[in-house]
């Protein structure tokens, strides 16, 4: 989906509303409330009511869009430059994009770019297997001495620990530590139990972790200290290019995240990434968002 497309297809509320409907209720409308499947349209085209429980309600009702007074070929311009920005797009250059240097607020655009996050982060994830890649990388500013390692107390940087299956999906998560504990449990909930490998480097902590889910024998390493990156199909190359992605949208793009939404970027960088080489991307995400659940502003800024 190009820019021209989306102003073209989807230039009117009327027809944002038409593809919304048929993303949210592909086999009929039913009642968010009841699930009733007796549903009539009003005479105000947006607006259904259920006749089990007299629910009024339009497609917007309990998802992303939920009271936003943003016209809906807004929220899909939107949507579209958020996709297809391979590092990711700021809500600054969001709001000068979409209202201008001097019109439009920034915490809209902001509050809107979140939304979307939202709902990208209520997409199914399957379990990797094959040959699985595992890293830990660390996002933050340079601090001085020792306060510039993570782990010690006056640190400020933050651990995302990275899993990527080769030829197939990547997870990132913001973790509180690298403790062979916490490693094991990030691979028993994203890793199929019939793994072929797991190729790590010789962080101390990994040896442990695949210990105590019973991974031993399949777990490699590659031996970067001794300057040894590759060594025939070990290597971790595959999850270093995506976290290379990642650092270069926050340094890049964004600037600076805060240790509170940083889990919110991870999940927007990984569903765009996993879904890069799809040609249904827009309206992918645009189903995720009249799926998931509101978000309201008081929830982000808690």
């Amino acid at each position: 989906m190009t820019l021209p497309e989306v102003n073209t297809m989807f230039s009117t509320d009327d027809k944002c509303r038409e593809l919304l409907e048929r993303l949210r209720w592909p086999e009929g409308v039913t009642c968010p409330r009841c699930k009733d499947s007796r549903v009539s349209r009003m005479k105000d085209y947006a607006r259904f009511e259920c006749v089990g429980c007299q629910y009024q309600f339009t497609v917007m009702s309990g998802t992303i869009f939920h009271d936003s007074h943003l016209p809906l070929p807004m929220w899909f311009l939107a949507v579209l430059l958020i996709c297809e920005a391979k590092k990711g797009m700021s809500a600054m250059q969001l709001k000068r994009t979409l209202w201008g240097e001097h019109k439009g607020s920034y915490k809209t655009a902001w509050y809107l770019c979140h939304r979307i996050r939202a709902a990208m982060a209520t997409a199914e994830k399957s379990m990797l297997y094959g040959t699985v890649e595992m890293d830990e990388t660390y996002i933050g500013g340079i601090q001085r001495g020792h306060q510039d390692k993570a782990g010690h107390g006056q640190s400020k940087k933050q651990i995302v620990i990275g899993l990527r299956q080769r030829g197939g999906d990547t997870r990132f998560f913001h973790a509180e530590d690298v403790k062979s504990g916490t490693l094991a449990q990030y691979i028993k909930d994203n890793v199929s139990e019939d793994v072929d490998m797991i190729v790590t480097d010789e962080f101390n902590s990994y040896p442990g972790a695949m210990k105590q889910i019973g991974l031993t024998e399949r777990h490699k390493t590659i031996k970067h200290k001794a300057k040894v990156y590759v060594d025939g199909n070990i290597h971790t190359n595959t999850v270093e290019s995506a976290f290379s992605l990642l650092k270069r949208g926050i340094i890049g793009t964004w600037h600076k995240i805060s240790a509170k939404h940083l889990e919110a970027y991870l999940e927007e960088m990984q569903f765009r990434f996993n879904r890069r080489g799809r040609s249904d991307l827009f309206v992918d995400t645009l189903r995720h968002m009249v799926t998931a659940d509101p978000l309201t502003f008081e929830q982000l800024t808690a």
